[in-house]
């Protein structure tokens, strides 16, 4: 550290230690201000240049040094000063007092503040990259952090100092005159019946009302900087119109028409989306023809003589094909027609904020809500257009099963689909860039999971990189690379099954025309309301992420279309805290909330609690006695911060931790329910007793012991 920055610091602390060593805080409360009213204002009105110089110095040190104080600061200065000079001294004192706070945290604090408050201060720096001065305005006008955390924050941006402090000035200059006045009409009263006069009365509704207000009106002003150069029809067709009836496009719609808006849904292909059609459906039925042949494998070990199972690929591939149409009702034209939905065949294409083009006719509406999903990543690799090549879309039209089937990817998309198709007779080679499969897991999720994938056959490849594909006399070959020992080689195969991951659908509707921004992942940026940057379109599910999960798509759904419809009167931030998920390998893996490495990421305290499923009644009758609950909850408190649970039926006991989390119960509430016998969902009660009986009172046993010894006359 430089002698400059030592000598700042010194300095800081100094003034830090000064302000608590003395205990001036205590004279910072309201009610020790009124009790010195009198002897304040008589100085004030003897040394008026004085009293004012030692007024705006006292508010820019606190500011500066980000003491407590700066409200009551501005309350004082209305008492004392009136509202004009009041508003003079305070608008002045705190801008210097914030720009050198922020000078401050640029040049002494910048590293340590990020580590500190970096988590919190996320929103900020991408909100001043996004929108730059702008941004601050609308901190300083409706502070969504404390003032003191906003100038420690900018300094950790590029934002010009010059350009800080006007903004600044401007932007609290509104709040000032608010709190400014009200300190004024606080100086006026002197008996309780006080309280109850106009002007106070007043002072407080404005402050009450002020970032309210404040916040509609920089509503309005972001909205016509938005809309700038389009026409806002007069009349409208629709309430919502949603682009997409996938999970998130059905979900906002069925919420539309529940409330009786006007909605039209528009899709160009299946009804449904990728869940019914070509993800979650399909694959759990693929999975439940393999699981049962794994079963067949293993009926020695239940006493009964099985042999191999003979598998009619096409035929389990037929049945896939029946289980989309069986539940295919349930997402079905009809049934949204039924409910209200107008429901339209065609291709979508915005043309402006507020149309809508569909097979030849425009649609005007006030919402628009965008639900186009997402599909699978093919990578550009050399070679890949000469092999027979399919993702976890077009996988479904096989008929002919694979002998050889190579599977690039290791996530859960990966995994699900390279372990089944093991089962049902295929040779599976399965090639993972990292060194592990599920990254997102912990190592010992992980190691399950691997441990069950070789075991059941399938040749699994970490830290390989495939390099290119290549096609001789009807065989197929691919390069890939160990990155851990930089050798190649080459393996052959029959067919290319690609599950690298999904892109979100952000063009071919009219996002490109209406400058929609995106991510860096490449998907749609949206607000913490599922809005886009303009205010009435939103996005939900794999087109705006953070979590490519059906249910999390329904989830966001309810706050688009409820926003949408009703954000002009009151708006919801979507509620991410719990999002479980949920990949279906075997053993299942299961998650909810934070998992040990995203805790130690995101250094958050925590202890583990863990219960091995191989100790459990039900689960050694089933044949199914491996896996495990793990717990982490608070440093000796029993708050759930997250589980992972590994084994059979993981998805379906993880439901009673969602819930438990959802409605803040801890651990000793799961404890002390009932859980039937036997049932694999006693492993939740066991991990909650591990947790209990670590946290046993010892002090308070050893004192039972003693009283049950001396009941007994030893």
């Amino acid at each position: 550290m430089s002698r400059k920055k030592i000598l700042l610091l010194v300095g800081l602390a100094t003034l830090v230690a000064l302000f608590f060593g003395l205990e001036l805080n205590q004279y910072f409360n309201l009610e020790t201000i009124k009790a010195q009213q009198h002897s304040l204002e008589q100085m004030v009105s003897a040394y008026p240049v004085l009293a004012a110089v030692i007024y705006f110095g006292a508010y820019v040190i606190i500011t500066a040094v980000s003491l407590p104080g700066a409200a009551l600061m501005t309350l004082i200065g209305g008492a004392l000063f009136g509202l004009g000079w009041g508003l003079l001294l305070v608008s002045f004192a705190s801008t210097l007092g914030a720009t050198l706070a922020m000078l401050i945290s640029r040049f002494l604090l910048r590293d340590w503040v990020k580590a500190r408050f970096g988590r919190k201060l996320d929103r900020i720096d991408q909100g001043v990259e996004r929108e730059g001065g702008f941004y601050l305005f609308a901190l300083r006008l409706v502070p969504a952090f404390p003032f003191f955390l906003i100038n420690l924050a900018m300094g950790l941006t590029r934002l010009k100092t010059r350009t800080y402090w006007w903004i600044t000035q401007v932007g609290m200059l509104p709040g000032t005159v608010v709190y400014v006045n009200a300190g004024r009409e606080l100086s006026q009263v002197d008996t309780l019946g006080g309280i109850l006069s106009p002007g106070l009365i007043g002072a407080f509704v404005l402050l009450g009302l002020f970032p309210l207000i404040a916040r509609k009106l920089l509503n309005v002003v972001q909205a016509l900087k938005v809309y700038r150069g389009w026409n806002k029809p007069k009349v409208f067709d629709r309430n919502l119109v949603v682009i997409g009836a996938g999970s998130g496009g059905l979900v906002s719609a069925y919420i539309a028409a529940a409330v009786k808006a006007n909605v039209s849904l528009i899709e160009k292909h299946a009804m449904g989306g990728d869940c019914l059609n070509t993800g979650c459906v399909p694959s759990k039925a693929l999975i439940r023809s393999a699981r049962l042949a794994h079963d067949i494998r293993q009926a020695k070990q239940l006493g009964i003589s099985a042999g191999e199972p003979q598998v009619d690929f096409a035929a389990v591939m037929e049945r896939i094909q029946r289980v989309i149409a069986d539940i295919e009702p349930h997402d079905s034209v009809e049934r949204y027609t039924g409910l209200g939905v107008d429901v339209i065949q065609g291709e979508a294409t915005i043309t402006s904020p507020w149309q809508v083009e569909v097979n030849g006719k425009t649609l005007t509406t006030r919402n628009i809500i965008i639900a186009a999903g997402a599909q699978p990543f093919i990578p550009d690799l050399p070679g890949i257009d000469q092999v027979p090549c399919y993702t976890s879309d077009s996988i479904w039209s096989l008929r002919e099963q694979p002998r050889r089937l190579l599977v690039l990817g290791g996530g859960p998309i990966g995994c699900e689909l390279s372990q089944a198709f093991q089962r049902l007779g295929s040779q599976v080679i399965q090639l993972e860039r990292n060194n592990c499969v599920l990254p997102r897991e912990d190592s010992d999720t992980r190691e399950l999971v691997e441990n069950s994938l070789r075991a059941d056959g399938v040749e699994l490849h970490l830290e390989h990189a495939a390099e290119a594909f290549s096609a001789e006399n009807g065989s197929y070959r691919i390069s890939v690379r160990n990155l851990a020992t930089d050798e190649t080689r080459q393996i052959e195969f029959d067919t290319l099954l690609v599950a690298v991951g999904r892109k979100a659908n952000t063009s071919g509707y009219g996002a490109e025309n209406l400058g929609l921004e995106l991510r860096e992942n490449g998907t749609l940026a949206t607000n913490e309301y599922l809005a886009t940057r303009y205010p009435n379109i939103f996005a939900v599910g794999d087109v705006t992420g953070p979590y490519q999960f059906t249910h999390v798509a329904a989830h966001q759904a309810w706050y688009a279309a409820v926003n949408a419809l009703f954000g002009s009167l009151k708006g919801f931030k979507v509620d991410y805290r719990v999002i479980p998920r949920v990949t279906f390998t075997e053993p299942e893996v299961a998650t909810v909330g934070l998992t040990e490495s995203e805790a130690n990421e995101q250094d958050v305290a925590f202890e583990v609690t863990r219960y091995g499923i191989d100790d459990l009644d039900r689960a050694i009758a089933d044949n199914s006695a491996h896996g495990f609950v793990k717990v982490l909850t608070k440093p000796g408190k029993d708050q759930i911060l997250g589980v992972t649970i590994v084994g059979a039926h993981a998805g379906e006991l993880l439901a009673e931790y969602v819930f438990a989390m959802k409605h803040n119960l801890g651990l000793n509430k799961i404890l002390g329910t009932i859980h039937s016998y036997p049932t694999l969902a006693e492993a939740n009660k066991f991990a909650a007793g591990e947790w209990k009986k670590a946290h046993a009172p010892q002090g308070v046993l050893r004192w039972v012991a003693r009283y049950h010894r001396w009941r007994l006359g030893s």
